[in-house]
Formats: structure tokens, sequence, C-alpha cells
């Protein structure tokens, strides 16, 4: 057989035609500068523009957002109220940071930035913190106020935390509010805060400050209960009154003592305990209910202590309020559990900040009618 002649191999030819080294570059720099771009464009979206002030000039702002809220209707009323700069920026932000806002009422202000209106939207704890001063004898009404003064929550949602009654419940507080049991002290809140939390911890503090006193006074506190009856609510009322009345701390205990031997002696036939700021919290908590408080202000007059529909009127009504009437302090709830030893039934203001204390009415008197004198030689 004849051998078939082999064809010389010829060398494969490429498909694609070889690309120019120029090509290359141009492809390579392209990409760079595509980087660079978009680099450039999430840092702004992630960096630059969160950081930036929003639009105004610290206006405060009221918004409620539901459960589950679509982010763009989040946008919507957030831009609706002036509080966004640039609301598609805005929301391109949110989605890249996955934004859900917390049902419920928020404090914003117009002047916050990108960022921290997500974290006060989300009250993750991250928002800016404020460092509320929360000074003995103040009111929930009073501490309402310094709260929404310093965007930590709003008035009148905090006013309604402190008389939530599942939140009464859970926590233990025997009464329709936590009057009494917010303690005063130093906090750091985190702005737009959950009212409710703001409330559990006030009450915490309340709880580990009483159980020292518990500790500490037990005799005091088991004559109370075996003479009066008394549990922590009466002991938190009084000491309410206490901080109300009593101006200089080593005249709480005998304050305390006056209250207390009111109820005690057997002598002291009508038990009126005859303290003004009780009668001037019933304004507070009763106004449209009580004639007498009409245009009430916060000056005490006679027809608010004497109108028999102010249940917290220590004037018309015998024996504790209905409930504390401020929170009170460490001495104010010492002096309950540790009252000083007199026999003292009643006392008047001597010069704004003493008092002029005395056993029997017609001592009583002669100090009131001194009271009177110097205020009329001072005129």
């Amino acid at each position: 057989m004849k051998s078939e002649k082999r064809r010389p191999r010829g060398k494969k030819k490429s498909a694609d035609p070889q690309t120019p080294p120029s090509r290359y570059h141009a492809t390579f720099w392209l990409l760079i500068a595509v980087g660079v771009l978009v680099a450039a464009a999430m840092t702004y979206l992630l960096v630059i523009f969160p950081a930036s002030a929003g639009p105004g000039s610290g206006r405060e702002v009221e918004l409620t957002f539901e459960r589950d809220e679509p982010l763009a209707s989040v946008v919507a009323k957030l831009e609706g109220a002036g509080l966004l700069r640039s609301p598609r920026l805005f929301s391109l932000y949110a989605r890249l940071v996955a934004l859900v806002a917390e049902p419920g009422l928020h404090l914003l202000t117009d002047d916050a930035s990108g960022e921290e209106i997500v974290r006060r939207l989300e009250r993750r704890g991250h928002a800016s913190k404020a460092k509320v001063t929360i000074p003995e004898g103040f009111t929930r009404f009073d501490i309402a106020k310094r709260l929404e003064s310093m965007q930590v929550a709003t008035y009148g949602a905090f006013l309604d935390a402190t008389a939530d009654a599942a939140l009464l419940r859970e926590l233990a507080v025997d009464g329709d509010s936590f009057e009494g049991y917010l303690f005063p002290a130093t906090y750091e809140f985190a702005k737009d805060s959950d009212p409710r939390e703001i409330v559990r911890r006030m009450k915490s503090e309340f709880d580990k400050r009483f159980a020292v006193l518990d500790l500490n006074y037990r005799s005091g506190r088991a004559a109370l209960e075996n003479t009066l009856g008394w549990g922590r609510k009466e002991i938190v009322t009084l000491a309410s009154m206490i901080e109300k009345e009593a101006a200089v701390d080593e005249e709480r205990p005998v304050v305390a003592s006056v209250f207390l031997n009111r109820l005690r002696d057997p002598s002291f036939k009508h038990r009126v305990l005859q303290c003004d700021p009780t009668a001037g919290y019933g304004c507070l908590v009763l106004r449209d209910r009580v004639p007498g408080c009409a245009g009430f202000a916060g000056k005490i007059t006679h027809a608010v202590n004497a109108d028999p529909l102010n249940t917290y009127s220590t004037y018309v009504h015998e024996g504790l309020p209905p409930g504390p009437i401020a929170n009170p302090g460490i001495k104010s709830l010492q002096a309950v559990l540790a009252p000083a030893n007199t026999k003292y039934l009643y006392f008047v203001t001597r010069d704004g900040r003493r008092h002029a204390f005395s056993e029997t009415f017609d001592e009583h008197n002669m100090a009131v009618k001194d009271l009177r004198e110097r205020t009329r030689a001072s005129e």
C-alpha cells in the first residue's frame, strides 16, 4: 500500500484578532475611573451626607410611625415635616442602612443630620445623648417639661407613660401613676427615647435606693406598719410631702414628726395634715373637676385648700392624700423612716426656708402672728 503523504500542519489561527496594547490600557483606566467614582459616591452617601446637618435651626417636630411602616411612607413624613435636606439621598441612605422606624411617637428636630434621624427612629441607644438632672421634689409634670426641653421625650408621651396601667402592673406600683417612684438623680438618656424605657430606668433607680433604706431602717418601717398600717406607698407619699415642705435637710425629720404626731396623737381629733402642696398637686391632676382650682397657676389659695372635690387637699380630707405629690429624695424618705422624737403638732414658715415648730395651738398662733408682723415690717 502506498502511504499517504501527510499534509504539513499549519498553525491554528486565533478566532479573535490580537487586542492592541493601547486598548488594554484604555479599559484599565476606565475601570479605575469607574471604581473611583463609585467609591466617591458611596463615601458621600454613607459618610458625608449622613453627617451633614438638617435644613433647619432646631425646630422640634413630633411624628408618629406605625409598626412595619414602609420606608417610602417614613421618608414622606420626614419630608413633609421639613426634616430632610434631600429626600432622595436620604431615601437611598436609609435603604443602604436598612432603616426600620420604631413604632410610636418620636421627637425630632429639623437640624438633625440624616444619621441622627436614623438613630432616633431606630431607638437602639445610639442617638445623641442628653445628661438630664432631676432635682428632688420634681413632679412627673416637671420631669416631662425637662425631658422635652432636652429632646429626650415629648411632654405628653412621657406623662402617658407615667400613667400607663400595664406599665404600673409590670413595675409593681400601687396607684394611678408613677408619681413618687421616679427617683431624682442625674441620668444620661438618648434623645428621642422611648418614654416607657425612661420610666423603667427611673423606677429601677428608686427600687435600688429604697431597698437599701428598707435594710437600714427596719425598725422604723416596722413601727409605721404596726402603728399606722403603712406600707411602701404611704411612706413614699409622706416623704413627697416632706420634700415639698422642708427646704433645710436638718428640718426634714422634724417635719416628719409633726405629720406623724397628728396621725398618732389621740388628742389631735381632726386628723388633717394641712399641707399646702398636697392641695396644689390636686389642681395639677384634677383641675377640670375641682371648681376651686379654676385659674390655678401655682399659688395655693383658700379656695384650692377648701374645695371638698380636691381629694388631694389635706385641709378638708383627713390622713394622707391619695398618693405621692412629688418624687422625694433619700433624705426625705429617711425622715419618714427615722423621724425626730418631738411633741410638735404645728409648724409655720419662718423666713422662707426654715420653720417655727409648736406643740400647742396657742403657741402656733403666736408664731403665725410673729410671722405676719415681720412680713409687714419688711414691706
